[in-house]
């Protein structure tokens, strides 16, 4: 095979080859196209996305270390900082959800503790297509069976997350991994080789031949022969990885790190020459000296290989025995492979012979990168037309209700929260179930809040605002918790970048994103961009998913969304509009992803959170609960479903001239329902005029019926059962 067909083979397209050709003077051999073609690959290289990634907000007075390292970096006070990213493995899930599923943990929970901080809390973002698909209950089984496997192992919390189910996602599910951890903020470490005759150490793992393209693969759209790229899947083990975070972190106290970095997508390759790219200088490799677990690998094998569970490490020249003497003691291999040279090129030796020989710039800094055209998809001129006011209104209000929160999007995921363990390393506060997930940081009175959210139906009707939603229902999710939104970190999950279509749906959504982290004040620190996810030319809807960290400067003023106590008042912040479009209840009743999204005001939602976040302080907050998929009948349901039992309420009807639908399950934005104590009352009156945040009394919490005016009486307990078990009789059909 010629090298021109090779590289083809590999995903490189011709013109790009030949670049490759022009910066090296020569034909590169068939080991530096597989380098080449990893290292430009999309998933690698961002040659797609880079161009509108620059519009995000990276900077805050809080930001210590944003996009570039292995994690974001925020600044909690008291020398305490966070490091947190999210990262997607959808591929892999798909041909292999276990392990691929579990591998995203692995890989995401190294990101972390490279950066010299203890992973501390998990979040997953899980998309999925039709529940009654024998291949659909197949993936979640698998995918839900691997965070857990992995992070339970590891001693890692789940501490929550979203599951949705879109037919769009029946040849693609999304599976996006979210990782916390501190650190002191004189304890940070990066992916950087300094020092000129500084030795290059391998640790963790044995390589092997496993993930040998998976970061050509992750750059590829899927055909039905998916399944035979098995052998492009890792293999984690969550034992060894445990081994591993604790060696690096006892490493990091001896203070002979020069830089470290996680072998991740690539492996070895792109470990080393990112390492170099970022200290401006080389390394030489002897791969003779990198420990495996098969024989025979070429050098192609053994910089290719994404075996789980390795580090690549420069320390202090001398101090190699320090190192050594931790990673033996923990029963990790441990080898010096090479060393940091002055001559900016990454040269790798097999038995004395050169095998790879190239400049490091070319393959980090000089990537193609495309500003792609774009183009405004046709099917907006008909899933936008305004027809929802001819829609029929139900009779049965109750009957609709109960079809909505026993559906699989809505209802109770009970069944997957049973298989994490939220509460290993006793820092959660608040579990799965709740806006957001409460963490305490151990030693001090300080709590973190965490949340993800993307309402993908949202973002296929209106990318740029439905992306400004999923970042004002996270920010919205953490100060119902009672926490000030600080940052944030993304996945962006798109179909094939090279059709015109999906590059206008993720430039709208970058800039939707960028707009409303500017106004919130929450600067994107992290993230990742998955392109390719479509198969036989079906993509998955613009899922770009926002996971943000929150600050609860005092833990005990921590909030959940569950109602307390009988006689609460019960109080809705914000105004509801007559708005159907891209809701849950239109898709299930009747059949619709149509209408524009709900509109969104970003200075009202700002107004929101501030009024959130002041009433928490003065501690007159018994519950908080956002509304979002389902309106607001749903969001009273949920608050009702506390974790000590069911309890009634009695909501006076106040709709006035909006549609009895719209009022009951309509998603207009920025609204939050909270219960108090009537003698709070008139505080809370005082906060959000303060604000210019609409306010009205709605009811309270009362008797053992969920009623809702003359439109919804219900037992509780009967909606109870119906949220309960509705996703679970879903996977048993």
């Amino acid at each position: 095979m010629d090298n021109l067909k090779l590289a083809l083979n590999h995903g490189l397209k011709e013109e790009e080859y030949k670049k490759i050709v022009e910066n090296l003077g020569r034909e590169p051999n068939p080991t530096e196209i597989g380098i080449f073609a990893a290292m430009w690959s999309e998933h690698c290289s961002y040659k797609s996305s880079k161009v509108h990634l620059k519009k995000l907000p990276t900077k805050g007075e809080r930001v210590i270390q944003g996009p570039g390292e292995n994690a974001g970096i925020v600044d909690i006070g008291d020398g305490i900082c966070v490091a947190f990213k999210m990262e997607s493995h959808n591929h892999p899930s798909f041909i292999e959800p276990y392990q691929g599923a579990a591998t995203g943990v692995g890989g995401i929970l190294r990101d972390i503790f490279t950066m010299g901080a203890r992973p501390i809390a998990l979040l997953d973002s899980l998309r999925f297509g039709d529940p009654k698909l024998p291949k659909t209950k197949y993936l979640v089984e698998g995918v839900v069976s691997g965070i857990a496997g992995y992070g339970n192992c590891i001693g890692i919390p789940t501490v929550g997350g979203e599951v949705y189910f879109e037919e769009c996602y029946n040849g693609n599910p999304l599976v996006n991994v979210f990782a916390l951890g501190v650190t002191k903020k004189n304890e940070i470490f990066k992916g950087h080789a300094s020092g000129i005759g500084n030795p290059v150490i391998y640790v963790g793992s044995k390589t092997g031949r496993d993930g040998i393209h998976g970061a050509v693969m992750a750059s590829e759209t899927f055909t039905r022969e998916a399944e035979e790229k098995r052998p492009a899947v890792q293999v984690g083990d969550p034992f060894t990885e445990k081994l591993l975070l604790e060696a690096c972190l006892e490493l990091f106290k001896t203070g002979v790190v020069v830089g470290i970095q996680d072998m991740g997508a690539a492996g070895l390759t792109s470990s080393s020459v990112e390492m170099a790219g970022r200290g401006g200088t080389g390394i030489t490799l002897n791969i003779d000296k990198v420990p495996r677990r098969e024989t025979a690998m070429t050098p192609y094998e053994v910089m290719l290989s994404e075996s789980q569970e390795r580090m690549l490490l420069v320390v202090q020249k001398g101090k190699e025995e320090i190192a050594e003497r931790i990673f033996r003691k923990w029963a990790l291999d441990f080898a010096v492979i090479g060393e940091v040279t002055d001559s900016q090129r990454i040269k790798v030796m097999e038995n004395g012979k050169t095998a790879v020989d190239l400049p490091i710039k070319p393959i980090t800094k000089e990537a193609p990168l495309y500003r792609r055209p774009n183009k405004k998809p046709i099917y907006l001129r008909k899933v936008n037309k305004p027809r929802l006011s001819s829609l029929p209104i139900p009779n049965d209000m109750n009957a609709v209700l109960l079809k909505l929160i026993s559906s699989p999007n809505l209802s109770n995921k009970r069944w997957i929260c049973e298989q994490y363990d939220h509460m290993v390393r006793t820092n959660t506060i608040v579990a799965p179930g709740s806006d957001a997930a409460v963490i305490r940081v151990k030693g001090t009175d300080k709590a973190l809040a965490l949340t993800s959210n993307c309402n993908s139906r949202y973002c296929y009707l209106d990318p740029y605002v439905g992306s400004m939603i999923a970042v004002a229902e996270s920010a919205r999710n953490l100060a119902c918790s009672g926490a000030k939104p600080l940052a944030i970190t993304d996945c962006l999950n798109f179909g094939n970048p090279e059709k015109p279509e999906i590059m206008w749906q993720f430039k709208r959504s970058v800039e939707g994103m960028a707009e409303a982290a500017r106004r919130l004040g929450t600067p994107v620190v992290s993230g990742n961009v998955s392109f390719y996810n479509e198969t036989e030319n079906k993509a998955i809807y613009p899922t770009p998913t926002v996971a943000m960290v929150g600050l609860i400067e005092n833990l005990r003023k921590h909030i959940t969304q569950w109602f307390k106590k009988e006689g609460d008042i019960i109080v809705l912040l914000g105004e509801t509009k007559e708005e159907l479009g891209g809701s849950e209840y239109l898709k299930l009743i009747h059949e619709l992803v149509s209408g524009p999204p709900p509109y969104i005001d970003l200075e009202v939602e700002a107004s929101l959170t501030n009024t959130l976040l002041e009433a928490s302080e003065m501690g007159i907050i018994n519950s908080a609960h956002d509304l979002s998929e389902g309106g607001l009948a749903v969001a009273i349901a949920e608050s009702c479903f506390t974790p000590n039992g069911p309890v009634g309420v009695k909501i006076n009807p106040f709709y006035g001239r909006i549609r009895e639908d719209a009022f009951l399950f309509g998603e207009s934005q920025s609204r939050v329902i909270v219960s108090l104590d009537r003698k709070n009352i008139r505080i809370l009156e005082n906060i959000a005029s303060k604000f210019g945040v609409p306010m009205e009394v709605i009811g309270k919490v009362a008797g053992n019926s969920l009623n809702i005016g003359d439109l919804i009486n219900i037992q509780i307990s009967k909606a109870y059962e119906a949220w309960a078990f509705g996703f679970e009789d879903v996977l048993r059909q």
